[in-house]
């Protein structure tokens, strides 16, 4: 809850002072009084919930001063004026300097009363927008630690994802499987003014075709055999919020032409019925494949692809950011190790390094595996240790290679003409390394 907004009535004239306050006080106004504008000056700051109601004429610094200086610490802090003087071009001299009332005695209390009360809630309203943008700033910082990264390609996305999150306009997220699509997508709610309302995620890979309108319209009772009771559809569950399309290019046709309906009037029909429902959410959809290809050739449709994609944020692969490599799979084992509340183990710093030469098919969800297989000590902990203790760059190629041609095997079922393709070896290059490595093939097998 806000502080309420005080008054700082500032006059040398005592009998004035009272009165004044008086006034204030019978409507409610919370008001502090004061002879000395040093006194009122000592009070004014950035985050000052008041307002300045001063006298222009007074010993020491004066009202004009004391204006002065108060707008120097906040340019938007309201100043009130007061004068007996009728000066014309003092009033056009204080406004210019930034008062936001000049008031001539002696004034009537409507005219008092009106000009704070405009000055209070303007002093509220610049409060609670600073308030917001701070927590928006703090909320955007965050982003630096959700989407990890200082290649130009991250800086960008970053960039891309603050300027659109504050506003309502869909999003198309597109990328290779494993490059954090939702992560980014969450990231743009969280930042929008929607973070407290649903973000409702809908995998269209994940549900099947003949149950997807079911489970997005929702569904009055008889709308179909079985429909023994209504159900609230998933679109409806995301009123006010952001409807998250992952894998969108799974949606079948007849349903894209139903989601184009949605999306552009912002409002869904259950099934079985005729009453439209008010959704007022945003829309962000995912896909991995090239969409305008897809509109192409018909498995998409263009109309409902030049709707979704007002703004487009791509994600690039590991691939074109290897140097943010080290530092990614360093921030993915402390989350891993925080959330299996486990010690973080060490990393050293050519071992992080020969990461970065690795393939990441995967992209940051096969880091993440290898992150979590790291500190559950499954693998890459030996070949860390040869790392650390590696001093000629020959031990550290050899550490390299260990390692890249374990992670292979693995991938491949112990399959040795699989790894020794994908490696670009032959047939016995890779079995002299492996023997030079110590590395059996029996031992990446899956029983």
């Amino acid at each position: 809850m806000s502080l309420p907004i005080e008054v700082l009535l500032v006059d040398d004239e005592e009998d004035l002072r009272r009165a004044t306050s008086q006034t204030l006080d019978l409507v409610g106004f919370p008001v502090r009084t004061t002879a000395s504008a040093e006194e009122a000056l000592a009070s004014v700051s950035r985050g000052w919930h008041g307002i300045l109601v001063t006298d222009i004429r007074m010993p020491g610094m004066d009202g004009m001063t004391l204006l002065r200086k108060a707008v120097a610490i906040d340019p938007d802090l309201p100043v009130l004026l007061l004068t007996g003087h009728g000066d014309v071009n003092l009033a056009v001299d204080a406004m210019r300097d930034g008062a936001y009332d000049f008031i001539e005695k002696p004034f009537s209390v409507e005219r008092l009363l009106d000009s704070i009360t405009r000055a209070m809630e303007k002093r509220q309203l610049t409060l609670e927008n600073r308030a917001l943008r701070s927590s928006v700033a703090n909320r955007s910082d965050d982003l630096e630690t959700r989407l990890v990264g200082r290649t130009p390609v991250m800086v960008a996305v970053r960039k891309q994802i603050r300027a659109v999150a504050p506003t309502r306009a869909d999003v198309l997220i597109v990328g290779d499987t494993g490059t954090g699509k939702e992560l980014a997508a969450r990231a743009i709610h969280d930042l929008s003014s929607d973070e407290d309302r649903p973000f409702v995620a809908i995998n269209c890979a994940a549900i099947p075709a003949e149950m997807m309108e079911a489970e997005l319209f929702g569904y009055e009772v008889g709308a179909f055999a079985g429909a023994m009771r209504a159900r609230v559809g998933k679109f409806e569950h995301a009123r006010n919020g952001t409807i998250f399309l992952d894998d969108i290019e799974n949606m079948p046709l007849y349903l894209q032409a139903k989601l184009l309906r949605v999306v552009q009037e912002r409002a869904v029909t259950r099934l079985g019925s005729h009453e439209p429902i008010a959704l007022n959410a945003r829309f962000i959809a995912t896909s991995s494949v090239d969409l305008e290809r897809a509109a192409n050739e018909e498995s998409f449709r263009k109309d409902l692809l030049y709707r979704l994609n007002i703004a487009t944020l791509r994600l690039p692969p590991l691939a074109d950011r290897a140097e943010d490599i080290p530092a990614l799979f360093a921030h993915l084992v402390q989350i891993v190790a925080t959330q299996l509340r486990v010690p973080a183990p060490s990393l050293s710093t050519s071992y992080l390094s020969s990461l970065s030469l690795r393939p990441w098919p995967g992209n940051v969800r096969e880091l993440r595996n290898a992150a979590e297989r790291y500190v559950l000590g499954i693998d890459g902990v030996e070949e860390a240790r040869a790392a650390t203790s590696a001093t000629t760059l020959r031990e550290r190629v050899q550490a390299f290679e260990r390692q890249a041609i374990a992670d292979e095997l693995r991938a491949q079922n112990g399959s040795l003409k699989a790894v020794y393709e994908v490696l670009g070896l032959s047939r016995k290059s890779l079995y002299e390394k492996m023997v030079k490595l110590g590395l059996d093939r029996k031992d990446f097998r899956e029983d």
